[in-house]
């Protein structure tokens, strides 16, 4: 019997043992799992699942040409990751310029004219097939442990958004209705239920650091 693994949180799905606390007998196949069973530590759907191997294939990774002139809104995330990381570094006052500098790109940004769940599905989709990658690839060929942490911890996180706009895409607006959205303030995890996990299922932290999105009217 197979064993299947959360991308997200790492949870795995052991064929032999089952759910029992779950109603899920041992012996339970994973394509028997109902179609809108979810992860039981993250909420992550069934498409964010693969089959546990003994070990990972080495596949060959395209190279990418990176040096381009940044975006104002790819400014803007910069400069407000920079300042997060400040603060979590009591370098208050490099906090709040880098904020004043995100603050001030992100209102050059041009609004998207035409924007829709399917085509964010689609970059998406390119971010984790070909950029998380290559850049996984450059970062462990230089030894940069902490590049590949934080690589880590976004991919866990895109991976998560994969998910959710997948059943977005399938469910529409039903999808939101009689939940919450929480929203990590560490790694950005995004979570679809009532309550808030007690943990982080991708950077650990309590739930005392989620934040809840609020709708708007």
């Amino acid at each position: 019997m197979k064993q299947m693994i959360c991308s997200i949180c790492s949870y795995v799905y052991d064929e032999a043992k089952g759910i029992p606390e779950a109603n899920i007998p041992a012996g339970s196949k994973w394509e028997d799992l109902p179609s809108d069973w979810k992860c039981p530590w993250c909420g992550a759907g069934k498409e964010a699942f693969s089959e546990k191997q003994n070990e990972e294939s080495k596949e060959d990774v395209v190279k990418f040409h990176v040096d381009k002139e940044l975006s104002v809104i790819e400014m803007s995330v910069i400069c407000s990751n920079l300042a997060q990381g400040c603060e979590k570094q009591y370098l208050y006052e490099e906090a709040k310029l880098f904020s004043k500098l995100a603050d001030f790109f992100k209102s050059k940004v041009e609004p998207i004219k035409e924007g829709n769940a399917s085509k964010l599905l689609e970059l998406i989709n390119k971010d984790l097939e070909d950029y998380y990658p290559y850049a996984n690839k450059v970062a462990s060929e230089n030894s940069d442990r902490g590049a590949l942490r934080a690589l880590t911890w976004s991919e866990k996180v895109t991976r998560m958004l994969q998910s959710l706009l997948n059943r977005y895409v399938k469910e529409g607006e039903k999808m939101l209705e009689n939940t919450n959205v929480y929203v990590c303030t560490v790694c950005g995890f995004i979570y679809v239920e009532d309550d808030a996990p007690l943990l982080c299922p991708v950077c650990k932290v309590p739930n005392w650091k989620f934040e809840k999105m609020e709708r708007k009217n």
